[in-house]
């Protein structure tokens, strides 16, 4: 892996340019110990300090000497730094302090993951800005963060022609080959002899090559607290019988962003060495349109026992996270948290920015909550509201995947579902759900126009406290 890969660096190779984070209130007394060039340079292009502004002073060569990083009047936003990444040409750059409050890892972090870019097809080649890591910072430890991040971004932004079933087993097969983990891949028509009649279901229509597979990761000592991490992998979402409009499928290459979620949050506690058995399991279907797809009425079997009439099999995601979080209770997990793209009703309810999450665990939620703000990582935790659970029950079956009408909340209900099959025995540790966009539909630097990571950086923070 080349420097180039590398955003963040132990020591400058050369000169670092430095970069001054200044807010509204400090401008003026730091203009006045700046040369008369720069209070010039800082007047002509309206620098106030303003949050989001960058100005790049030229030193007499013409080449930037330094760079004024607006903060604002109030609390530092961490993303300051993610937009700077986007906004200062290649070079080496070094914060000449930090403004208070700021962690240093997590604005190295925010750095690093602004210089994403996905050129797998549409070669740029134009270098980076990098930033020298601030005093008493890991760069190795943040760049193995970021490049997680970036892994799950790569992902959901490769369309699904080029990111199938297969190539999600390869990217699970490469990740367990790099940490010593353990792999077991259940495939096709052995999704029925082997308990996973749902993942089955839903992915039988793809032809063969795209054939359903349930992937299976193991890592860590036995004698470890069990974490279970699942992610939703729908490779590519028609919707099914039920299908899609043109304008509803064009996205549908991020249905899997649940199961990238899960292995790039996967690598980050593999490389930090967490004390934990993790277990990481992704369901992966293609929801295509042929002879054999599952029906509007049907009913279909579950790993937990359970009926599930098929309301809608554009509700598909649900059914094969339903085996994944049976497989999950299996393992007595002392944490389940399942990942995945599920439910337009949540970006209703919170947009694509801000990622809602189900916990019954109070302590699970305030600890996510405050890892949430630690890390700039949005989260909401949202009510699992019992009266709505009702509107699941089938007249021919033990539950529906479409919920009556009558309770609206969809992203709840479509939680309320999960929970039926999570871990929930006692002695068995709590389990959350995130609804993930796995999108950025918003352009801006830093933060360009396509797969996204959302949640997994906040679910890192928390596991690290609750284990490490």
């Amino acid at each position: 892996m080349s420097d180039a890969t590398h955003p963040i660096l132990a020591e400058a190779k050369g000169q670092a340019i430095p970069v001054h984070p200044v807010s509204e209130a400090e401008l003026e007394a730091f203009l006045a110990r700046k040369r008369a060039p720069v209070r010039t340079y800082a007047a002509a292009n309206a620098f106030t300090g303003k949050a989001g502004q960058v100005l790049a002073v030229p030193g007499s060569s013409g080449a930037v000497e330094q760079v004024l990083l607006g903060v604002g009047a109030g609390r530092v936003d961490l993303s300051l730094f993610r937009t700077l990444a986007g906004k200062l040409p290649a070079g080496e750059y070094a914060l000449s302090k930090l403004p208070k409050g700021i962690d240093p890892e997590q604005a190295a972090l925010a750095f690093a993951l602004g210089t994403y870019r996905f050129d797998r097809y549409k070669k740029r080649g134009e270098p980076i800005a990098r930033l020298v890591a601030p005093r008493g910072v890991d760069a190795a430890a943040v760049t193995a963060t970021a490049h997680a991040c970036a892994l799950a971004r790569d992902m959901v932004n490769t369309p699904a022609n080029d990111m199938g079933p297969l190539q999600i087993e390869t990217i699970a097969r490469e990740i367990a080959e790099k940490y010593g983990a353990t792999v077991s891949v259940v495939t096709g028509d052995d999704l029925l002899t082997q308990g996973y009649p749902a993942v089955h279901a839903v992915g039988r229509a793809a032809v063969e090559a795209r054939a359903p597979r349930m992937i299976e990761l193991s890592w860590g000592d036995a004698s470890h607290p069990v974490v279970a991490l699942v992610g939703k992998g729908v490779v590519f979402d028609t919707g099914g019988l039920d299908i899609k409009p043109s304008a509803g499928m064009r996205l549908m290459k991020k249905d899997m962003g649940g199961a990238a979620h899960a292995l790039a949050l996967a690598r980050m506690v593999m490389e930090a060495g967490l004390p934990v058995r993790l277990v990481i399991l992704t369901p992966v279907v293609e929801n295509a349109i042929a002879g054999d797809a599952m029906r509007p009425g049907d009913v279909l079997q579950t790993r937990a026992g359970l009926t599930v009439e098929v309301g809608n099999t554009d509700a598909e995601g649900r059914l094969i996270l339903a085996d994944a979080l049976t497989r999950a209770a299996e393992l007595k997990p002392a944490l389940t948290l399942d990942f995945a793209t599920l439910t337009g009703a949540a970006r209703m309810a919170m947009g694509p920015f801000v990622i809602p999450f189900w916990t019954p665990d109070d302590k699970l939620a305030g600890q996510l909550e405050t890892a949430s703000k630690t890390v700039a990582d949005a989260l909401w935790r949202m009510p699992l509201t019992e009266a709505y659970r009702e509107a699941l029950d089938s007249d021919i079956a033990d539950l529906k995947n479409d919920p009556d009408a009558w309770a609206q909340a969809g992203a709840t209900t479509a939680a309320l579902f999960l929970q039926r099959f999570a871990p929930n025995a006692e002695g068995v540790g709590p389990w959350a759900h995130f609804d993930v966009f796995a999108w950025n539909p918003k352009g801006r630097p830093g933060f360009p126009v396509g797969g996204e990571v959302q949640a997994i950086r906040a679910a890192f923070a928390m596991l690290k406290g609750r284990f490490a």
